[in-house]
């Protein structure tokens, strides 16, 4: 990773030593394997995500490299070099960048689930794939993973859709589904939970944002929200819902991954309910939650999991970008430089940012 002589080097900002404090250091510029490609920064969202990385979590699913590692994996980029065998994707196209890097030939992917791809690598996240807040970012099997942005959508306003949007996406779109007249909740209004306020509003949702703090409730409501719960003010938040909705959300989500916050969604639900699980657990939970098993059954509640979005399925979430039914800039807070990002993420430690900061310079 790191430079050597003769070799062009660029800023990146590099993970060092779990929990320790980020640098932006040189490190070589990628080169694109044969099936591969190599793109310019154009923007790339700060996501707690890459604070969980920091910290050393999710190693019990895979997702701790090997320090030394450059973070990053909500990025737009323009693509500058492109390898011998890549057939579709060009010199020059903007493009968006799931984090979820798909192989493109196994069975999942040939199905249409890419984002769970058998051979899935986690952009950031693990070794194979060092990360995008850098200068530039190698794309693998960029035929599948670079997925082309259209004209009318600015490539830096575009990296509002990174990770926390296009998951949001996935999960009210997809994996609930959320219909016209839906009530929706969605507990924990970070900029996941806020992303999902936005859409299942846009969707036909009736929506309700639970939070602790009334910053992030008030941008829900400017999202769509038609209610809000302070969980710092009420006994029984699930119960606030449950009256609400008079008898029940069709739909909950949890876009933090606490037990606390897992547990009020679910128990928000009416009979024939549906949760949708977007935020990955912390280091205290382990991936461990207890859940009312008997009310599952007894209910019959669903329960899915939402990762990422599939390439083949972007086209969906850009039409309506394009249309403007969805508006992922509402969702960015402020924009910032590479030497930033360390800042920005040491903030995440006790919960100071609102909505998504986008980082869309990398050479200052």
């Amino acid at each position: 990773m790191w430079p050597d002589m003769g070799v062009t080097a660029m800023q990146a900002v590099v993970l060092e030593e779990f929990q320790e404090p980020l640098t932006v250091q040189d490190v070589d510029r990628p080169e694109p394997e044969p099936d591969g490609a190599v793109a310019k920064l154009i923007g790339c969202g700060v996501c707690r995500s890459d604070w969980h990385c920091w910290q050393g979590d999710w190693d019990w699913f895979g997702y701790r490299p090997d320090p030394p590692h450059v973070l990053g994996h909500e990025p737009t980029a323009r693509i500058v070099s492109v390898g011998e065998d890549v057939e579709t994707v060009e010199e020059g196209q903007e493009i968006a960048i799931p984090f979820s890097l798909a192989c493109g030939t196994c069975d999942l992917c040939r199905n249409g689930r890419e984002n769970i791809c058998e051979n899935h690598v986690g952009l950031g996240f693990m070794n194979q794939a060092p990360g995008a807040f850098a200068e530039e970012v190698h794309i693998p099997h960029a035929d599948v993973n670079a997925v082309p942005l259209p004209d009318s959508i600015d490539a830096e306003a575009a990296a509002g859709c990174g990770c926390r949007f296009m998951t949001s996406f996935h999960a009210m779109a997809h994996r609930a589904p959320v219909s016209a007249g839906d009530d929706v909740v969605i507990h924990g209004c970070g900029g996941i939970g806020l992303s999902a306020v936005h859409i299942a509003d846009a969707l036909g949702g009736n929506v309700i944002g639970v939070d602790l703090k009334d910053e992030n409730l008030d941008k829900a409501e400017e999202l769509g929200a038609v209610a809000t719960v302070n969980a710092s003010e009420v006994d029984d938040p699930a119960g606030e819902v449950q009256d609400i909705t008079n008898g029940g959300a069709d739909v909950s989500a949890d876009g933090l991954g606490i037990k606390t916050t897992c547990q009020n969604a679910v128990n928000s639900l009416r009979k024939g309910g549906t949760h949708v699980q977007i935020g990955l657990t912390t280091s205290e939970e382990e991936g461990m939650v207890p859940l009312p098993v008997d009310d599952f059954v007894s209910k019959e509640i669903d329960f899915h999991g939402s990762l990422g979005l599939q390439p083949s399925r972007y086209s969906e979430m850009l039409d309506m970008i394009e249309s403007s039914k969805l508006d992922p800039t509402t969702l960015v807070n402020k924009t910032i430089d590479i030497h930033g990002v360390p800042d920005e993420l040491a903030s995440m430690t006790d919960f100071n940012t609102l909505g998504i900061p986008v980082c869309t310079d990398f050479t200052s």
